[in-house]
């Protein structure tokens, strides 16, 4: 889709995102998080047309099915999201670069939503040593997610 020109770039995020750092665990779909005009207005998911011209028609989960996982195309609206969409890291996945949002960045979102799925998330990044933490922390400061990162730190250490 980015060599086509139909997105000018992705970040891997989510759950798909958290397993290229810490052990695998059950998930649903794939996030990916996409940048888009700051004017525009959403009517259907980046890439939807071109997806619906190659046969990928089917939608489940929010997502667009695409060799049987629903995509989650997600703009990235705050902050947060637009920095992890562009300090996302290239790894490989069987010798093909995938851009994959810093682990220190998918904690801090982790926090942000905060729900019970997430904060177990976190404990398994920071119980697996996959976040540098004064990385993590410098990302937590500068996104205003100080206070949720002390009540969480309270209620785990």
């Amino acid at each position: 889709m980015v060599a086509d020109g139909v997105i000018e770039n992705y970040a891997v995020a989510g759950a798909i995102g958290a397993m290229f750092y810490v052990e695998p665990f059950s998930t649903k779909d794939l996030d990916v998080l996409v940048t888009t005009p700051e004017d525009r207005i959403i009517i259907e998911s980046p890439g939807w047309g071109y997806l619906k011209a190659l046969g990928y028609t089917k939608i489940e989960n929010e997502g667009i099915v695409v060799e049987g996982w629903p995509v989650q195309f997600l703009p990235a609206t705050t902050a947060l999201e637009r920095e992890a969409y562009a300090t996302a890291q290239v790894l490989n996945v069987e010798d093909v670069p995938v851009r994959v949002a810093r682990p220190e960045h998918l904690v801090a979102i982790m926090l942000q939503v905060g729900r019970q799925k997430d904060i177990a998330r976190i404990t398994m990044f920071l119980s697996q040593d996959a976040v540098e933490i004064s990385a993590l922390e410098d990302v937590i400061s500068r996104h205003g997610l100080s206070e949720k990162w002390s009540a969480y730190k309270g209620k785990t250490f």
